[in-house]
């Protein structure tokens, strides 16, 4: 027993020496990496007192993330936009677009532009070379730095609606059904047969904001207005009439519009003579569409300025006729008459109203007539027989005087006799 416990008392020592042991390497060990940060300027992580997380080793990833300073994600990623960009680009140069969805109008980039970003805007003004060629390949058209307002309705719809999807730089091959470019009408100037399909070559050179109109010169506005209502009458010929009144519509805002700059008399006045112009115009167009509405709006306009207006006048009194005011549509018409005698086509429109008015008139008569049961043959049957019981009563009166002085003749007779 005495052996034993002098076994365990020896143990419990050497277990204490290597404990003290232990305890001076760690404080060792721990001055050494105090000073060591201390050295550094940096504090350990065990010696901050932070609560940190032990992770497992399955959660430790190895690789490390890429370096900023480097650039390598970013540019990772640039050049993974640039292929997928030129990929893009080589896709839309092997298939055409259909730009509407009905296979009417396609466009295909045979020439890659810079972007996306470089497109332009609807009401910007951009340059293109253009060639226009029948499906056949025959040649129609070959314009170089062609300027128009995108959306303006200044070249033919084609154009309008694909150079939108243009990006700068680009060259495009288009083909369009003749709904989007000359109609069923065609065109002389150029020349252009009636249905026909069209093949345009386009190239977009630029692309920049509209001028402000305030700021133009006034001899320039008043050529831009009339270019605008020039391109309307185009649309107007070829039957059109809706892009007509838009075109009108830019015209007019262009005329109509406040200078900023000086302007002489003279100008004031030819700019409210364009628009006199676009408003007849406009009321024209508008008559096509049967808006009669907005049509005599147009007309009342164009009379504000100009009472005398010959043109206004006419389409007014149409109209007023269409909306079945037949009177005030023959007073506008005669007013209008009286300022050109010899208008033949107020002559023929005022007789057909007057003639038209007076066949309603009768009709109107007759429906009244006939609603009030026909108040003529009873007025007449009452008249008859109001003559008739005047002469009836006149008779009895003059017989019932011949029958007193009869017996007034006899009783003299009598008493001569006595």
């Amino acid at each position: 027993m005495r052996l034993k416990g002098n076994l365990l008392e020896t143990s419990r020592k050497s277990d204490a020496l290597l404990i003290e042991r232990e305890k001076a390497m760690d404080a060792s060990d721990g001055n050494d990496s105090v000073s060591s940060s201390k050295k550094s300027g940096k504090t350990s992580l065990l010696d901050s007192g932070e609560d940190f997380e032990v992770l497992d080793e399955e959660d430790i990833d190895d690789d490390l993330p890429p370096l900023e300073d480097a650039g390598g994600a970013d540019g990772n990623k640039a050049e993974k936009k640039k292929e997928e960009e030129k990929s893009e680009a080589s896709e839309q140069t092997d298939e055409w677009l259909d730009v509407l969805g009905n296979d009417q109008l396609k466009k295909k980039v045979v020439e890659a532009g810079k972007g996306r970003d470089s497109r332009p805007q609807k009401g910007q003004n951009v340059e293109i070379n253009l060639k226009i060629q029948l499906m056949d390949g025959t040649l129609v058209e070959e314009q170089h730095n062609l300027s128009f307002t995108l959306g303006d309705g200044d070249v033919i719809q084609a154009l309008d609606l694909t150079v939108q999807l243009m990006e700068m730089g680009e060259k495009a091959l288009i083909h369009t059904d003749a709904k989007y470019a000359y109609g069923a009408r065609g065109s002389l100037e150029p020349e252009v047969p009636p249905n026909a399909q069209l093949s345009l070559e386009v190239e977009l050179l630029k692309a920049a904001d509209a001028p402000d109109v305030e700021l133009m010169p006034p001899s320039e506005r008043i050529a831009f207005a009339i270019r605008k209502r020039e391109r309307g009458n185009v649309h107007y010929q070829r039957g059109d009439y809706a892009f007509a009144v838009n075109s009108y519509s830019i015209a007019l805002q262009i005329a109509e519009s406040s200078s900023k700059v000086d302007i002489s008399p003279e100008e004031e006045e030819e700019l409210l003579d364009v628009k006199v112009k676009c408003l007849n115009n406009m009321a024209a167009s508008q008559l096509k569409l049967d808006h009669y509405d907005a049509a005599l709006k147009s007309c009342v306009s164009a009379l504000e300025h100009q009472p005398d207006n010959i043109k206004a006048l006419f389409r007014m009194g149409k109209v007023l006729a269409l909306q079945g005011e037949y009177t005030e549509a023959i007073q506008t018409l005669r007013k209008a008459l009286k300022l050109e005698p010899s208008n033949k086509t107020i002559h023929a429109e005022l007789s057909k109203l007057v003639k038209k008015h007076s066949e309603q008139r009768g009709a109107e008569q007759a429906m009244y007539k006939k609603m009030l049961g026909n108040p003529s043959s009873s007025s007449s049957t009452h008249k008859s027989r109001a003559k008739s019981s005047w002469s009836l009563s006149w008779k009895w009166l003059f017989g019932a005087t011949a029958v007193a002085i009869g017996g007034v003749a006899l009783s003299v007779v009598i008493a001569a006799r006595n």
